[in-house]
């Protein structure tokens, strides 16, 4: 039995299989309309989502399997003090594999020891996000033909890290940089180049792939500090215009202001499809950890 928790734990080998097994779903849709019969995928997310939670659910469903669980803390029994290990232990009773989101990192792994079914990690604080990072290489490889170009970002860094002739250049203000294990234990170890800067307008032009992202108002402890940095980078149609024609926008959603409404009648913003390839990926990641992809080739 496997579980994901981290981009790590799936080889390139195996990322590149589950990505060629997502485009044969897209492909032929039919075709594994029953894959999940009679399968049961039991989300909890003891932390709010709207895309992750239904883009599971809506991947089981087109399975052909079923959904059970719950979608925030609150209707779940760690209200009464019911510890992860003890919920998770129980919901594999009822379930063939779980999906689960938690505010405290760690808790996936923490699952993963106790559950007698598969898990995926759905997001653990500021910590690891694999399945958007899944969409996101996805998404690439859809836009771009491969992916020799280059808790979100540094999911992210870690699965491109492994594929040749990638080039880092991080936009951020100070306050906001990469962490220092990241960047020490994944970029620099690995050798690959990169750049740190706090213009957006310097670097857009000379960009195959931007990914954006929100900033995370529930990860900072302080309001005055989010309030000073949530519109440090807005992407809007002149900054646009500096960019290349065969730029992808992608953002693991969702945006609160940094790209404006005006982008995304663009044809290089891709975010919204990348939202759909989630879904996707999420269909063969769930074959996968099953052990039902072994009957279809892609």
């Amino acid at each position: 039995m496997r579980h994901l928790i981290d981009p790590m734990d799936l080889s390139v080998e195996e990322i590149d299989h589950l990505l060629t097994l997502a485009q044969d779903i897209i492909d032929n849709k039919e075709k594994y309309s029953e894959v999940c019969k009679g399968k049961k995928l039991a989300t909890l997310f003891f932390e709010p989502s709207t895309r992750t939670r239904l883009s599971f659910e809506a991947a089981m469903m087109e399975l052909g399997g079923n959904v059970l669980g719950f979608s925030s803390a609150s209707s779940s029994s760690s209200t009464k003090g019911e510890s992860v290990g003890d919920t998770v232990k129980i919901v594999s009773c009822y379930a063939d594999i779980i999906a689960m989101r938690h505010y405290k990192e760690g808790a996936p792994m923490l699952a993963s020891m106790k559950s007698d079914v598969p898990i995926i990690n759905a997001g653990d604080g500021g910590h690891n996000h694999p399945t958007q990072t899944l969409a996101d290489l996805l998404t690439i490889k859809r836009e771009k033909g491969d992916l020799m170009f280059g808790r979100t970002v540094h999911s992210l860094i870690k699965a491109m890290s492994r594929y040749e002739g990638i080039k880092f250049i991080l936009i951020s203000p100070d306050e906001l940089k990469l962490p220092d294990y990241i960047r020490t234990e994944v970029i620099e170890k690995n050798n690959i180049p990169y750049e740190e800067i706090s213009s957006l307008e310097d670097a857009i032009g000379s960009l195959d792939v931007l990914y954006m992202t929100r900033v995370q108002k529930e990860r900072f402890f302080n309001e005055a500090d989010y309030i000073r940095l949530k519109d440090t980078y807005i992407l809007d149609k002149s900054k646009l215009a500096l960019a290349r024609p065969d730029l992808s926008i992608l953002h693991p959603l969702p945006r609160v202001n940094e790209i404006s409404v005006e982008v995304d009648d663009d044809p290089r913003a891709c975010y919204f499809r990348q939202a759909l390839n989630g879904k996707y990926v999420r269909m063969a990641l769930i074959m996968d950890l099953l052990g039902l992809d072994k009957d279809f080739k892609a």
